[in-house]
């Protein structure tokens, strides 16, 4: 059924082959057996991966896996504790990972909820409102104003009907509809002026349509069955942290193998050899890493959502982080879109108006006085024009918590209604007093639209608004802004001419005003006769302006040395301007249009993005191309979109951003990340915490891996020495996940460091574990191993094995402890963060301490651990050798510093 071409077919021929009526629609039972054999009016989701199987994903890490081998062999060893630790630190984790998951589909589960779409259908002969979802083939339904199409249908009736169809098409200007059109042949979705397609918005005027497609059926669903079956690619992330996992697992596996071959050369017994390499694949191995970086990432992705952004993949926040290029929509993203009246012109004066978008709240003002309408004739006409001659509402919502203006209608037709209330008239009380009585609709051909009312004195009076141009041309007479009316003359129209340039250089929309009185209404008044012989009262430019917090944004972006671009539907002048007033470009050779980007080959579009920061009137299909092409350069780019066509290119990108208020489903289920405000700002200070989140990640895999290799080597360099072992597996693990374990947690809850947003984007082929951090990483392990060994070696000689462990324990979580406040910058030194400046590092190294007391001081856990009581006099030498690491962090911090500014 759904194959059939119906732009093709009359509309009597689509009711015959969907067996419906066009007058009465179908029979509720018709309805009914209809939904059976289709199915709902819905999109199908791919299916979600179950909880079980997230479960299972998390095992597969390589690092994990080495794990669960190290448990199977302490139980072969009968080091049942040692296995259970193990074991049950891999399943927190996993649990940790899927439990995160879980919530960011519940997240984007709740958005798609927000607006449960309902349509007005006539069934019985009745028109009723029913769930989108209930809709079936056949069914006849009514479109109106502000009405999304619920489904793909052929349109049986249109008055005045506009379809905005940008989010499928990518067409900005609304589609005019004419359900009496048989097309022919091969006709493209933007010309099926007498079809309608489901998630496409009505504008303007009203129509019925009968449903052709529903559901996957649809045009929007099978581009979103497309979407579906793209393959999802791992983030930065996730490569480097396997990259690493596997660096690490191998180096473990090597160095067990090495000490297990040693220790046999040297005539160790066989079962202690496996419990040492047992040891050493604890050691080498950050238990706590998976789980920190899960809770690191998912506590940003809710620092996020206070910032207006959702993140569907956990590992995506980071990605955010490294990202050179935020290439965003226009309107809406960095404007207000809304359409806001800013200037007015009556003969021979500028009008200034003030105030934000919907919000009536403003004033009008000539040179800095504000105005009073009694005083100027021709503004109060101006203003009654654009409240009369004007089918659009403004709305005031407060339901739900909000406070907010909306229009219902076109844009262009609330901004008069906005500035007319400005004024202090209102639209539903000037009308009530001035009835509209007869109206020439607007068409795309005359560029005018007039209304007939009789006016507040009895009399009537014909009102009419459209482009300036066409409208001067129609006048005949001019009405000066004390209020007289006078024949226009040359010099009149010259100064009308002149002042319509000048607001359209800025670009501001213009649209001119005028008025005639009547003797009589017209029964059938036409445009040839009836729209001649005017009065010319003035002009009005309108804006979408550009959002305040987005000029911000841009100003954070350059000092950070990320580009922002605008990609936009809009013609090249209104692009250019917006983009100079939020600070994108500063000439003109800065824009592209869609029309010459079509005449370049891939590798001149690759050369032109590098210098080229607004992209004007382009399709869809540019963004792919345009993001590919800054993709080819080395780029990581972020592309926000809404409509489904904008699908591919957000897959394209590292980061597709859809928009939570305008973005259709298909296009949410295509992104990495939703805006739930569609404001570019948001988008800034998502970037900014994934360069946090990437900070802090760096910082406790500084301080997870320094400690590992100290580990290492405390046992490798025991061995070398034919000492016994210092430290035993439970007390490895005991360090790994539990000591390290929250101060490791604190780092990733680190604030941002000053100067954050003003360092160019990380080389996204950087290792987490680059040059700098290896240098750190060799110092802090060295001068902790030798800390450790040298106060083991003093206990073990002074006091025997047990206490030569327990002071080897007790130094190396000291050394831990101590060590993470020099984590918490890799080049501020402590003094300048504040020592004690985050809270949730002096809770973690006093739960961890705290925790170390209790294993010391508690009989049962000393036996546990094989360590002996600590008296108060061993402390003073455990210090001091603990705080050894601290002062070489220090240390090297400053000397870098130092070689740094001497570059």
């Amino acid at each position: 059924m759904d194959k059939l071409p119906w732009h093709e077919q009359s509309i009597q021929e689509v009711s015959a082959n969907l067996n419906t009526d066009t007058s009465n629609g179908l029979t509720s039972e018709e309805a009914r057996l209809r939904l059976e054999k289709y199915g709902p009016n819905e999109l199908e989701h791919k299916e979600g991966t179950g909880i079980f199987q997230m479960f299972i994903e998390q095992l597969k890490d390589y690092m994990v896996l080495i794990l669960i081998a190290a448990s199977l062999v302490s139980i072969l060893v009968k080091e049942v504790v040692d296995s259970i630790v193990i074991i049950g630190i891999v399943i927190i984790n996993a649990v940790l990972g899927v439990v995160q998951e879980y919530r960011a589909n519940k997240a984007l589960e709740a958005l798609k909820k927000m607006s449960a779409p309902h349509a007005k259908v006539i069934r019985d002969g009745k028109e009723a409102a029913i769930p989108a979802a209930e809709l079936v083939p056949g069914d006849l339904v009514i479109l109106e104003t502000g009405d999304y199409i619920p489904a793909d249908v052929r349109l049986t009736s249109s008055v005045n009907l506009k379809v905005e169809e940008a989010a499928l098409t990518g067409e900005s200007v609304p589609v005019e509809k004419d359900a009496s059109k048989r097309l022919e042949g091969d006709v493209g979705l933007g010309d099926q002026v007498n079809c309608g397609f489901m998630s496409t918005l009505v504008t303007y005027g009203r129509g019925t349509g009968i449903v052709t497609a529903t559901g996957m059926n649809t045009v929007i669903g099978n581009i979103a069955r497309m979407i579906q079956e793209d393959s999802q690619e791992d983030t930065p992330l996730q490569r480097k942290l396997a990259q690493l996992g596997k660096l690490l697992g191998t180096a473990c596996l090597v160095i067990c193998a090495v000490v297990f071959v040693l220790g046999l050369t040297r005539g160790e017994d066989i079962l202690g050899m496996f419990m040492t390499s047992v040891s050493l694949a604890v050691a080498a191995i950050p238990e706590g890493l998976p789980a920190v970086v899960t809770i690191v990432l998912a506590l940003g992705m809710q620092r996020m959502v206070q910032h207006n952004s959702i993140m569907k993949k956990l590992h995506a926040v980071e990605t955010l982080g490294s990202t050179t290029v935020i290439c965003s929509d226009k309107t809406g993203t960095l404007t207000q879109n809304q359409m806001t009246i800013v200037k007015m012109y009556t003969l021979g004066q500028e009008i200034d108006v003030s105030g934000e978008g919907y919000n009536p709240a403003g004033s009008l003002t000539i040179e800095g006085k504000e105005v009073n309408l009694s005083e100027q004739p021709a503004a109060a006409r101006l203003l009654e024009i654009q409240a009369l001659c004007n089918d659009a509402r403004l709305e005031h919502v407060t339901e739900g918590g909000s406070d907010e203006w909306r229009i219902i209608g076109d844009p262009t037709e609330g901004a008069m209604i906005v500035a007319a209330a400005k004024a202090g008239i209102d639209r539903d009380e000037i009308n009530k007093a001035q009835p509209r009585l007869q109206e020439i609709p607007f068409d795309s051909q005359r560029k005018l639209m007039t209304t007939y009312h009789q006016t507040r004195d009895g009399k009537l009076a014909a009102f009419t608004k459209g482009a300036p141009d066409i409208l001067v041309e129609r006048c005949t007479y001019v009405m000066k802004k004390d209020g007289t009316i006078a024949p226009i003359t040359p010099e009149d129209i010259n100064e009308i001419i002149n002042e319509n340039k000048n607001l359209a250089s800025q670009a501001f929309r213009v649209l001119a005003m005028a008025y005639k009185p009547v003797p009589e209404i017209p029964e059938h008044p036409t445009p040839d006769k009836d729209e001649q012989g005017l009065v010319f009262c003035g002009l009005v430019g309108m804006i979408d302006p550009p959002r305040p917090e987005a000029i911000e944004a841009i100003k954070v972006c350059k000092t950070a040395g990320i580009r922002a671009v605008m990609i936009t539907g809009d013609y090249r002048d209104t692009a250019a301007a917006i983009a100079r007033q939020l600070g994108i470009i500063s000439s003109d050779d800065e824009v592209l249009t869609g029309a010459e980007l079509n005449q370049m080959s891939d590798q001149q579009l690759d050369e032109a993005v590098r210098k080229v920061s607004v992209f004007a009137r382009v399709s869809p299909e540019h963004k792919v191309r345009i993001v590919q092409a800054m993709k080819n350069n080395g780029e990581i780019a972020a592309m926000t979109g809404d409509g489904v066509n904008d699908a591919p290119a957000l897959k394209r990108a590292d980061i597709g951003v859809a928009m939570g208020i305008t973005g259709t489903d298909v296009t949410k289920e295509s992104a990495d990340m939703i805006i739930t405000d569609d404001n570019f700002s948001s988008i800034v200070a998502a970037v900014e915490e994934g360069r946090v989140i990437y900070s802090n990640i760096r910082k406790f895999v500084f301080f997870l891996m320094s400690c590992n290799v100290g580990e290492i080597l405390i046992i490798f360099l025991s061995m070398l020495f034919n000492w016994e072992i210092p430290l035993l597996p439970i007390h490895l693990l005991w360090i790994n996940l539990l000591t390290d374990a929250f101060p490791a947690l604190a780092l990733g809850t680190e604030k941002k460091e000053p100067g954050l947003m003003e360092v160019p984007p990380r080389d996204p082929n950087e290792s987490i574990i680059n040059k700098d951090m290896l240098i750190n990483i060799i110092v802090q392990s060295l001068v902790m191993t030798a800390a450790v060994l040298f106060s083991f070696y003093y206990g073990w000689k002074n006091h025997g094995l047990d206490m030569g462990r327990t002071y080897a324990l007790v130094t190396l979580i000291l050394c831990e402890l101590l060590r993470a406040y020099t984590a918490r910058s890799e080049r501020l030194p402590l003094w300048k963060l504040g020592v004690f400046s985050n809270r949730n590092m002096n809770l973690a190294a006093i739960v961890s301490f705290g925790l170390l007391l209790v294993i010391m001081f508690i009989p049962a856990f000393r036996d546990i651990f094989r360590i002996e009581y600590f008296h108060f006099g061993d402390w003073d030498f455990v210090v001091l050798m603990a705080v050894l690491p601290l002062i070489f962090g220090e240390l090297t911090k400053v000397v870098r510093g130092a070689v740094s500014r001497n570059k």
